[in-house]
């Protein structure tokens, strides 16, 4: 038999294990349908979530001034054990001259070749967390 305990984390627990991994989703509508995409990110100070991409890029001309969802999260499929936490918000290009230089010293970087870099932030007005911890148990 196995048995599971499952919580809801609070904004601040959310936010601090998001910020351990280095891949989420970004949902957003494209064409009048839903779209995920697996992309890097951080958070930044104020607990804004980070994409950087390509000004190219179908994602920024999809999300940008919208609301969009952002999903991360870590399981151990051996223990039955993981968390997934959902950010919220409305999702902006970074134009600030001087917001743009920091982030291109101190915002996520990229895994794909960019010749050039737009950074996206997405606002985490909404933080919603839940944690799994499974355990294996004979009846």
């Amino acid at each position: 038999m196995f048995k599971n305990a499952f919580r809801a984390l609070d904004r601040q627990e959310s936010l601090h294990l998001l910020a351990k991994v280095p891949v989420g989703r970004v949902v957003y509508t494209r064409q009048a349908l839903p779209a995920v995409l697996p992309i890097n990110f951080c958070l930044d100070t104020d607990a804004s979530v980070l994409l950087r991409t390509s000004p190219d890029s179908d994602l920024v001309r999809a999300i940008d001034g919208v609301v969009v969802a952002f999903e991360a999260d870590e399981f151990d499929a051996a223990t039955q054990s993981g968390w997934s936490v959902v950010v919220t918000g409305r999702a902006a290009v970074v134009t600030d001259p001087a917001e743009h230089g920091r982030l291109l010293q101190a915002g996520p970087t990229s895994w794909m070749t960019l010749r050039e870099a737009v950074f996206v932030r997405i606002e985490s007005e909404m933080v919603t967390g839940r944690e799994l911890n499974g355990a294996r148990g004979n009846a």
